[in-house]
């Protein structure tokens, strides 16, 4: 079975790079981005690769639930999930408005929690399901949460998200819920400072969502290998 893989914030960085790895490796791959022109034009240069372009806007959960129904309608299935969208607000706790932790929550947490939510079903029904959620040592304890507050927070709880909903998998089933840091990444998000490409960014993602049977669930990795919460 070639994997059916959905990839929020596709259009550019890490997760275009993880569009083009897993096109290579022969999956149809599903593009979400908030405009569909800005998709298309990201993947001019993706030749003889089946990907297509999936709308939606993860702050608005309805859009959400209802973009997944119309395209496991119309593909089938849904077999990788990987929780790319990302947005970062470095202001000092002393001028963050409340506006944007909420922001940060409901792309990294809520809306990765609404599309588990739409998927996992249908994955524990085939057992078969990989999900992969973006997240960033800024949000790790053991790393000493030292991120930014919005950015920190939001990424621990998807932390937290990600091993709730691993636990909450039948032992025995071959699904499997994992977060990863990509690293500090050459992207519009990491600047232009940063020492990592976005394809080694991409790598441990795309890695996990091919995993065998026997795969990592509820576990936390850079570089292909487990860190700690």
């Amino acid at each position: 079975m070639t994997p059916i893989v959905f990839v929020t914030g596709g259009n550019r960085g890490i997760g275009l790079e993880i569009v083009r790895g897993f096109a290579k490796e022969g999956c149809k791959v599903l593009l979400g981005c908030r405009d569909e022109n800005d998709g298309e034009k990201a993947i001019e240069d993706i030749v003889g690769a089946d990907v297509q372009v999936i709308e939606m806007d993860l702050s608005n959960d309805q859009q959400v639930m209802d973009t997944i129904v119309r395209a496991e309608a119309v593909y089938g299935r849904i077999d990788v999930l990987v929780n790319n969208a990302g947005v970062m607000d470095d202001d000092e706790w002393q001028n963050l408005e409340v506006s944007k932790i909420k922001h940060s929550m409901q792309v990294h947490v809520n809306g990765a929690f609404t599309l588990i939510k739409q998927l996992l079903p249908g994955m524990i029904e085939r057992d078969y399901g990989r999900i992969i959620n973006m997240s960033s040592g800024w949000g790790s304890f053991d790393e000493g949460m030292e991120g930014p507050l919005a950015y920190a927070i939001s990424k621990a709880a998807l932390n937290a998200l990600t091993l709730n909903m691993a636990n909450s998998v039948e032992k025995g089933k071959n699904i499997q819920i994992n977060s990863m840091c990509p690293g500090w990444v050459h992207t519009r998000m990491g600047g232009r400072d940063a020492p990592r490409s976005p394809e080694e960014g991409a790598e441990t993602a795309i890695w996990l969502g091919l995993q065998e049977k026997d795969g990592p669930n509820g576990k936390f990795f850079r570089d292909k290998k487990e860190i700690n919460w």
